[in-house]
């Protein structure tokens, strides 16, 4: 089947797979969805025992059919080699009654390597199948991971460069030390005196800017994203499911058919989007449990069928998902609403300009996959501390807000499926915060972030990945600072400089 893309919004035009990957985002606005939905076109007998690659091969090439055989297995195996500390790239552990996912295995040691390790290779191929003369900018808006991820897959790419906005005051020390060290000489990384839904908007903002878009053409340049609006960023999303489906049936701990329910931390909405989208090809997913921290903003949205982002916004020790604005819901909201783009441009309209739209009974009535929780700060220090306790298995604190909101669920339902956890980053990356958890009277003992990381080394018995540990001492090379309304000045010196 060769699969066409679509806008949101109502953009007539179909586009391919290489053609919205360019592009990131619709010139509407909209975000692009197939406009069919393929299938898995092999049984999940016959997808067991192949490893990652070849899963990730027989997702991808449903979604991404302008692609060759040669083509698309070139940017896997480009994408899922060495740099990941792990053959099997995505192992398993289960732990007090649930199943982690650790997708963060890669070279940042977060879950956005295992898209964003492949999105560089999709974009130079797309751009050589689409004759693209431009050089491709990439401008990425990050709550912590997303940025260093992409910085890690685009430095030196040729034919691309890159500028990440992140919240100043919004990122783990970690995060922030692991961004504004980044050697890529076609890097650019800035704080913004804001938040992540500053920064996002901001982006945004950059990409509908026409006016812009034509000058910068003219020399030479052209925007896309690496942010999961795109759809080269969800597609290999919806390749670990599979994997994680297929690798409980080789262990025996499925049987083919068994209904597996996933609880997913969730921010912006693309990683558990990318589980909806695996439960459609015709995996047997059964509940999706959309996890929230206290910006509850999907929590609410699924509880009453508002989405209102007009709330205080909250730093927490979860801060990839300290998001208002969950960009990849947009998606969910054009198929609730029958893809009809007109009365989801409506609710995305009405969004931005009276910060909040409600769904209808109809479409509510469709939301029967998806289940919702939310963790306080305290619930995620003591399911940190209570995993520990319980198994010695350490876990991070935005894989703790969805093992927290899995038990919470476990607890008040009958169901007896078994509860993948997808486990978005490594306990390293917020030492801090896992420590106050698991040693709360001796943490501030510990005023250096890599003190810290070494203590929890000694308790946990793990190491750092050696990938991570260059950059303690490593010298920063970002420096920019800039208000939500300099960002598209800046971008333009940036690139024209």
């Amino acid at each position: 089947m060769d699969i066409k893309y679509v806008s949101t919004r109502g953009d007539k035009e179909k586009v391919t797979a290489s053609q919205a990957i360019l592009r990131g985002i619709a010139p509407d606005g909209g975000l692009y969805v197939p406009e069919t939905f393929p299938k898995l076109d092999k049984s999940l007998t016959e997808l067991k025992g192949l490893n990652y690659r070849e899963i990730a091969y027989e997702v991808m090439k449903l979604f991404l059919t302008d692609f060759t055989e040669e083509e698309l297995k070139a940017c896997i195996d480009s994408a899922y080699d060495s740099k990941f500390d792990t053959e099997e790239i995505v192992p398993m552990k289960e732990a007090d009654g649930l199943i982690y996912l650790e997708l963060f295995h890669g070279p940042t040691l977060a879950f956005k390597d295992m898209a964003l390790s492949i999105l560089p290779y999709l974009m130079v191929t797309s751009a050589e199948k689409n004759e693209l003369k431009e050089k491709i900018i990439i401008l990425t808006a990050t709550s912590g991971d997303t940025g260093k991820a992409a910085l890690a897959g685009f430095a030196d790419v040729e034919g691309t460069g890159i500028i990440v906005f992140y919240p100043k005051d919004g990122v783990s020390p970690f995060q922030r030390q692991q961004m504004v060290t980044e050697k890529g000489k076609n890097t650019s990384v800035v704080a913004i005196e804001g938040n992540f839904d500053d920064a996002q908007n901001g982006v945004k903002a950059i990409f509908s800017d026409k006016a812009l878009a034509a000058e910068l053409k003219e020399k030479g340049y052209v925007f896309s994203s690496a942010n999961s609006i795109n759809i080269g960023r969800l597609v290999p999303q919806i390749v670990y499911y599979v994997y994680a489906y297929v690798k409980l049936l080789n262990e025996g701990k499925l049987s083919p058919g068994e209904i597996l329910d996933v609880c997913v931390p969730t921010g912006n909405f693309g990683n558990i989007l990318a589980a909806s989208f695996a439960k459609e090809l015709g995996l047997p997913l059964g509940k999706l449990i959309c996890a929230s921290n206290t910006n509850k903003v999907l929590f609410d949205f699924f509880k009453t069928g508002t989405y209102d982002r007009d709330r205080e916004f909250t730093l927490t020790i979860s801060p990839s998902m300290d998001i208002l604005i969950s960009s990849n819901l947009e998606r969910l909201i054009y198929k609730l609403c029958d893809c009809d783009a007109a009365k989801n441009a409506k609710f995305m309209s009405e969004l931005v300009n009276e910060g909040r739209y409600t769904i209808d009974k109809a479409m509510a009535d469709k939301l029967t996959d998806f289940e919702a929780g939310f963790a306080t700060e305290e619930d995620t220090l003591h399911t940190i501390k209570e995993v520990f306790d319980k198994t010695g298995y350490v876990i991070d604190t935005h894989t703790a807000v969805a093992a927290f909101v899995a038990n919470e669920y476990r607890n008040k339902n009958t169901s007896h499926n078994k509860l993948l956890i997808a486990s978005t980053a490594s306990p390293f990356k917020f030492a801090g915060s896992v420590l106050k958890a698991m040693e709360n009277d001796k943490v501030e003992n510990f005023t250096s972030e890599w003190d810290k990381i070494r203590e929890l080394e000694r308790i946990s018995g793990k190491k750092l990945p050696e990938t991570a540990r260059d950059i303690e001492n490593a010298k920063v090379i970002h420096k920019d600072i800039c208000a939500k309304d300099e960002m598209k000045a800046l971008v333009k010196e940036k690139i024209l400089k």
